[in-house]
């Protein structure tokens, strides 16, 4: 499909450009504020579906806000009406349409304005009054408080936050290119108003925002991974805040300990999904001989040789699993079993631990016996 998309650098468009490119077999035209106005009536002339994503929201006079928003979008349904292109126009305008101030005023002209175009002439006419978006590539220090935030505490700059408890509706960069697909297949969301919407919807205050990214942020001294569950905000503010990371902070250290057997080091934590960790053992050393009530673990041997030994509590029977890095697998490590690993190899043994809790010095449910 030959797709027209207006506003192509910018936040949304950048991020629509790219999904189209991903999901379909399609031609897509960019127009920008640099690309010659000329290029408009090639692009209208043979375009199949239009994204009109440009627009002024930050201008130095008030007045640009008209001319920059309804009368871009005039031009643009103009040059489609030379052409007798009837194809389905998008239109992304915002929350503020309902508001008396310049921006507001200028973006419902827009959407008058294409209405009655899509009455005259029978385009299906898709008008989204989009609140605030958030994600990667949006600019900071622009129009959105959470690129600001994200863009300033990722690289150890200071925030200004008015006032905290102000209330923001939210909605994900990934979530508003799911619903402009769902247009490009004639299927919006369209509420009894006559306006398309994306469904999903956050609610929430600055200082929420700010909390969450500064535990971000913390996270790699404590290890603390948020929510991730699907659809969660804090999986979705946490993907954002990763884009602004400056290349130089992309790695972080770990603190390993260390003894005269190896060492071991925290990777991850969790609140509901326990923690993940690297031991590495020197060869012939053995680790281990205790059991657990309730902590249960999975050990993965990445590189080396190990004997991993089991013992059932009360039990003389002893059961032995050999593994290597040379074949991956993972060995549950039951309640109830004391249990020890051994290096039988000449080289380090590296094993990925994952164990259903943190540690907890004070409740380390860890009771010594030899297998």
């Amino acid at each position: 499909m030959k797709i027209l998309v207006t506003g192509a650098k910018g936040f949304v468009g950048k991020n629509l450009v790219a999904e189209l490119n991903r999901t379909g077999n399609h031609e897509i035209y960019e127009f920008d504020i640099d690309t010659p106005i000329g290029k408009l009536d090639d692009f209208c002339k043979d375009c199949e579906f239009v994204y009109n994503l440009a627009g002024v929201n930050r201008p130095k006079d008030p007045e640009e806000f008209m001319e920059g928003n309804f009368g871009f979008a005039t031009t643009l349904v103009d040059t489609l009406k030379k052409y007798k292109n009837i194809c389905p126009v998008m239109d992304s305008s915002s929350v503020q349409a309902a508001l008396e101030n310049p921006y507001g005023k200028s973006k419902k002209a827009g959407e008058d304005m294409l209405f009655a175009y899509g009455l005259e002439t029978g385009a299906p006419v898709y008008i989204y009054r989009f609140p605030n978006i958030f994600g990667k590539w949006s600019r900071p220090n622009y129009n959105s408080a959470v690129a600001t935030f994200c863009n300033n505490i990722a690289n150890d700059l200071p925030i200004t936050v008015n006032d905290r408890s102000t209330v923001m509706h939210l909605v994900y960069i990934d979530d508003v290119l799911e619903e402009l697909l769902q247009a490009l297949d004639r299927h919006p969301h369209v509420n009894a108003d006559g306006y398309c919407y994306v469904p999903k919807v956050y609610e929430v205050t600055l200082g929420e925002i700010v909390n969450l990214l500064y535990s971000f942020k913390e996270t790699r001294k404590n290890f603390m991974i948020t929510d991730m569950t699907e659809g969660s905000f804090e999986k979705k503010l946490y993907a954002t805040y990763l884009s602004y990371l400056p290349p130089e902070k992309f790695s972080y250290p770990l603190v390993m300990h260390e003894d005269e057997r190896g060492s071991f080091t925290e990777i991850l934590k969790s609140v509901d999904r326990g923690q993940v960790s690297i031991n590495i053992s020197h060869p012939g050393i053995t680790k281990g001989n205790h059991w657990h009530h309730t902590k249960n673990e999975k050990f993965v041997v990445v590189s080396g040789k190990a004997v991993i030994r089991f013992r059932k509590y009360g039990s003389d029977e002893i059961t032995e699993i050999h593994v290597s890095g040379e074949k991956l697998e993972v060995v549950d490590i039951p309640t109830g079993y004391t249990h020890s690993i051994t290096n039988e190899g000449d080289t380090d043994l590296v094993t990925l631990m994952w164990s259903n809790e943190c540690f907890n010095p004070g409740k380390p449910d860890t009771i010594y016996e030899e297998v």
